[in-house]
């Protein structure tokens, strides 16, 4: 395969899709934006793609709850045509309101269940939260790490988050304890030494600092941090006064990945 190809999904509220698509594109992909009215009026079919990208904003003004309306249409207009570009062995992410829509869809954590078991709500803190933060993974041990999207990351990383409605809650215990058995929690919130902790390392109050999850095949992946604003290392808030070798954003290896994923098995 010499590109895979990947489709942005947009729709009204919509914000985050251009800096999606450039990331992509920086990590060896032809990324395409296309408005989630061509897919249910059958203008366009996911079957053309490789990757589904599902990028920030937000979709319909967040009305009723973050992410819920588009992830409707997902859920009834597209289901079927989902659920063969997922048993295709295909990929999707989700970055904040499209993290927030993956859940609400019951895409994650796992979709053989139909009804929702986990949700992204209101932040403990009652505000927007926009500043950067640490995330971790849960162990450094590559060897447990399931999730394709992180491949290689075993090191604390740093990105920005902007949402009000990133606080992750599980059901109930259950799920929870299936997330850690399951190697399905990919990143945390933690300090700059990897320490989780609250308020403000955990910048929503998510149960444990949970960041990011994916599904139980690691090929569906959501995370409210915006890895597609650190891309470049310029796009470091401090990055004139770092003294490192780094030659690039760490969000970038997080598109690599899924891109060198598709090239290798799709």
């Amino acid at each position: 395969m010499h590109k895979p190809k990947v489709v942005v999904l947009r729709g009204a509220g919509t914000n985050c899709d251009y800096e999606t698509k450039c990331a992509f594109e920086y990590a060896g992909a032809e990324a395409e934006l296309v408005h989630i009215n061509e897919f249910t009026k059958l203008r366009k079919s996911l079957a053309n793609y490789h990757i589904l990208a599902i990028p920030g904003g937000f979709t319909y003004g967040d009305d009723i709850a973050a992410g819920k309306i588009l992830a409707n249409e997902l859920k009834y207009k597209l289901n079927a045509e989902l659920q063969k570009f997922i048993t295709d062995g295909k990929l999707i992410i989700g970055i904040c309101n499209g993290f927030q829509i993956l859940v609400k869809s019951s895409l994650l954590p796992d979709l053989q269940i139909q009804e929702q078991s986990t949700t992204l709500t209101s932040n403990d803190s009652g505000k927007f939260e926009d500043r950067w933060v640490y995330l971790r993974p849960p162990s450094f041990d590559l060897r447990k790490a399931k999730c394709v999207w992180t491949k290689g990351i075993a090191h604390i990383i740093y990105l920005p988050v902007a949402h009000g409605e990133g606080k992750f809650v599980a059901a109930n215990k259950k799920v929870l304890r299936q997330l850690k058995n399951n190697s399905q929690i990919v990143f945390q919130y933690c300090s700059q030494k990897g320490k989780l902790d609250g308020y403000p390392v955990n910048p929503n109050g998510s149960q444990d600092n949970i960041a990011g999850i994916c599904d139980k095949t690691g090929r569906i992946f959501g995370l409210m941090p915006h890895p597609e604003r650190h891309i470049l290392r310029e796009h470091h808030p401090h990055w004139t006064r770092i003294k490192d070798n780094k030659k690039e954003g760490d969000g970038l290896s997080i598109f690599r990945n899924g891109v060198q994923y598709a090239k290798k098995n799709l």
